[in-house]
């Protein structure tokens, strides 16, 4: 998906690894790429994050930032600090990623066969409010279903339970996911030299050497 023209916030982290700390306003004049994962992500280290790292050996050396924010809206047992510090110095990985990537032969001495190459920072993460729920469920319905009025009364009832369950059982907020109002991972936005998002990516396959190209030739 392509967003056009959407000024960018700042992300908020907790901790920075491989790099120096920065933010999107620190940057501009450059072309920026997040890619957002978690570490128990099979689809982020089978796709996304190696689509990330051959376009950051691409544009090496040109007026571009590629940086990743490791996040967490589920599974907070796998998706750690802890786990992030050791997939990043040791190529260790864990839970359905180690699983998913073991079956598929992408771990031959049972570790990542790559390094990400660019800094990453950790997602900022604090305890949810349950007073927040009713809140974060109504902006959750505005953003995923525009159509809402139009769908069925029991068609309603069964979506506004589902995602009030989900934020019940949300253990911590991530500052910088959410305010990205992101829908999951693997997701990588590209930002122009002005600081707006101009691409939008969820999942993998797209062709982000083409869309970053076009931000550096303007």
């Amino acid at each position: 998906m392509q967003e056009v023209k959407d000024l960018s916030p700042n992300i908020e982290v907790q901790e920075w690894f491989q790099g120096d700390p920065t933010n999107i306003d620190q940057e501009l004049g450059k072309v920026i790429v997040i890619e957002f994962f978690q570490v128990n992500c099979p689809g982020c280290f089978v796709g996304a994050i190696p689509e990330a790292i051959q376009a950051y050996q691409k544009f090496k050396g040109e007026d571009i930032l590629f940086f990743g924010v490791a996040t967490a809206f589920e599974d907070y047992n796998f998706n750690t600090i802890e786990n992030l510090k050791k997939l990043l110095e040791t190529g260790e990985v864990v839970g359905e990623t180690l699983n998913h990537l073991t079956l598929q032969g992408h771990l031959p001495d049972g570790r990542l066969e790559y390094r990400i190459p660019f800094p990453v920072a950790w997602d900022k993460l604090v305890p949810s409010d349950p007073a927040n729920v009713e809140k974060n469920v109504d902006d959750f319905i505005q953003r995923d279903f525009p159509n809402w009025e139009e769908l069925a009364e029991s068609m309603r009832s069964q979506i506004r339970s589902q995602v009030t369950s989900y934020f019940q059982q949300k253990k911590f907020e991530a500052r910088t996911f959410d305010k990205f109002r992101l829908r999951g991972t693997p997701t990588t936005l590209i930002i122009d030299k002005a600081g707006y998002i101009r691409y939008h990516y969820f999942g993998s396959g797209h062709d982000l050497k083409t869309s970053i190209q076009t931000l550096l030739d303007e």
